[in-house]
């Protein structure tokens, strides 16, 4: 129960690695704030958190929206009783290059997968600082320290999320406030399989490729969540302005 008595919000909570974090954070104690694009979704696994004896409240909200920021924090507030841990996980990827890539798909990636992150802390690191600390941990992508093809928008995007971790640890350490990025390797999502819809590749065959780094093998939600868990709780107490990579070794 390293997370016991927090309070959490997740963003993107309703799939994939939202969903699996959701789940842990639940099973470590806290009480979760399942955010989601998604209202169906989202209610879907605070329904099952709380089957399992867990506390959650379910919100839908576009995150590149500041209005919508605001009220998941205040509704999380309310509901939950605080704010002590948030994890920015909601995230899109368009597989496309520069030549490819529309100015409106360029700024709904970087809406959703940078300008919600500024937004969310923001909005809660008053609320942290009031209350003497907190931890946030933001979703990378091992894309995000090194170069891919075919998806400059998303490697840029992720690439900011990395440094503006920095940036935020530095400003908000003396406040008690915790930054850390994770940084996944491909992950058996249904993002990852709507990737190879986007190239026009035959999935089987881009699943297989995701596999080829030394663990022979992608990652799962859970392996990421039980990342975040470690950034979230006291268990990392020294940990801050870091860039974890969790992808099976596939940019060592």
């Amino acid at each position: 129960m390293r997370l016991e008595g927090k309070k959490a919000i997740v963003t993107g909570g309703a799939g994939g690695i939202g969903r699996a974090t959701s789940l842990a954070f639940a099973a470590e104690g806290a009480s979760v704030a399942v955010v989601d694009l998604n209202a169906d979704a989202a209610q879907a696994v605070a329904d099952e958190i709380r089957a399992a004896g867990g506390t959650a409240v379910a919100i839908a909200a576009d995150v590149s929206s500041e209005p919508d920021i605001e009220r998941v924090v205040a509704t999380a507030q309310q509901e939950l009783g605080g704010i002590d841990v948030v994890f920015n996980n909601a995230g899109i990827i368009r597989r496309t290059t520069a030549v490819e890539t529309s100015v409106e798909e360029w700024d709904r990636v970087f809406g959703v997968n940078v300008r919600a992150i500024f937004l969310m802390c923001k909005h809660v690191v008053p609320i942290m600082a009031a209350a003497g600390g907190g931890s946030i941990v933001n979703t990378g992508s091992g894309w995000g320290l090194k170069g891919g093809g075919q998806a400059i928008s998303y490697c840029a995007s992720k690439g900011a999320v990395v440094n503006m971790t920095r940036a935020l640890a530095i400003d908000h350490g003396p406040q008690g406030i915790r930054v850390n990025s994770v940084n996944p390797g491909d992950v058996d999502t249904g993002m990852l399989r709507d990737e190879a819809r986007q190239l026009g590749q035959d999935q089987a065959g881009f699943l297989a490729e995701a596999a080829e780094r030394p663990l022979n093998r992608m990652g799962q939600p859970s392996e990421i969540a039980a990342a975040v868990v470690w950034l979230a709780s006291d268990d990392s107490s020294y940990v801050t302005g870091s860039a974890l990579v969790v992808d099976g070794g596939g940019i060592a």
